[in-house]
């Protein structure tokens, strides 16, 4: 079937004209100005051969041809977003890019991914690592991350530690850790044993400072506090700025360290590290799934949440 059509340009301009009643205000919508506003609508009205609006002094009315024909191009320019959107969400469904914190993704996510691909084997999942998906510890709302283009061919979410203030995205809490001391099994029982937290003073202390001070994560004196441990210097020790060294260290018989527990769970589980002291620590911050609202609703985006939303829920926060 051959369609005859006036430019859509013109239709988009008679559009945005009705339901302002101002070229003025049309133009601004469209990025344009109100002459070429004025333009298309006059080119539009010759292809038609009637007018369409009546331009008073200080108004702008539409023609009872404008108002009949208003209803039909307005569901015609919707069909073809409609249309437009739907074949985009289908040509990228299958493609999801995940960034999450450093230690998060090395310790939590990733052992887990081979579960969620087996039952998505169609979702294309990359999976990045960023140390700005950890909010400052004076961070009560983070913005910016809903400035997504929904025409982009990538669908992102994210992974943040934080509080869980994202404007203009939907946020799912996904659990608050409890951070503790681990070591090596070999350091339980060494010529140095650790039975009581004062023990610490004959130990070397691992210190994690791949996000600086302005971050709002545990540090020694802050445990030994907890722990009612005086005379240790909680500043001696070994400072190392990766969060996954800090750990192999800690299995190597490195040192102490202050680890987050559902982060070591596979490595408490194995035998390669122990929790030699009941004693936790705890932040007002939580990991958090954040979706920007502009594509939250995408297939790709509903079966990710769901997973992982059924894997957090395992997580004992204690």
């Amino acid at each position: 079937m051959t369609y005859r059509l006036p430019p859509l340009g013109s239709l988009r301009a008679f559009e945005a004209a009705a339901r302002h009643l101002s070229f003025k205000d049309a133009g601004a919508e469209l990025s344009v100005t109100p002459t070429a506003i004025s333009h298309q609508i006059r080119g539009l009205e010759e292809y038609l051969h009637f007018p369409l609006f009546r331009r008073l002094t200080r108004a702008l009315e539409l023609t009872s041809e404008g108002r009949a024909m208003l209803p039909k191009v307005r569901e015609g320019l919707q069909c073809f977003a409609a249309a437009i959107e739907s074949t985009r969400q289908h040509a990228t469904a299958g493609r999801l890019v995940v960034t999450s914190p450093p230690a998060f993704a090395a310790r939590w996510l990733i052992r887990r991914l081979p579960d969620f691909t087996a039952a998505h084997p169609d979702i294309r999942l990359h999976v990045a690592t960023s140390l700005d998906t950890i909010d400052a510890s004076d961070a009560t709302q983070v913005s910016g991350l809903a400035a997504v283009d929904v025409r982009d061919d990538e669908t992102e979410t994210f992974i943040r530690y934080g509080r869980g203030q994202y404007h203009g995205c939907r946020v799912d809490r996904l659990f608050a850790p409890a951070y503790t001391a681990v070591c090596s099994p070999r350091l339980l029982l060494g010529m140095r044993p650790l039975h009581v937290p004062a023990d610490l003073c004959r130990h070397n202390l691992l210190h994690n400072e791949s996000v600086g001070d302005l971050y709002d994560l545990p540090s020694w004196r802050q445990w030994l506090m907890v722990a009612g441990v005086s005379g240790i210097d909680a500043d001696a020790g070994t400072r190392i700025s990766d969060p996954g060294l800090v750990l192999s260290a800690a299995i190597d018989g490195v040192g102490v360290a202050l680890a987050s527990k559902p982060l070591i769970e596979a490595e408490v589980a194995a035998g390669r590290l122990v929790i030699p002291f009941d004693i936790v620590i705890r932040r007002a911050q939580a990991y958090f799934l954040v979706v920007p609202e502009a594509v939250a609703d995408r297939p790709v985006v509903s079966a990710f949440r769901q997973w992982l939303l059924g894997e957090a829920a395992r997580v004992r926060e204690d």
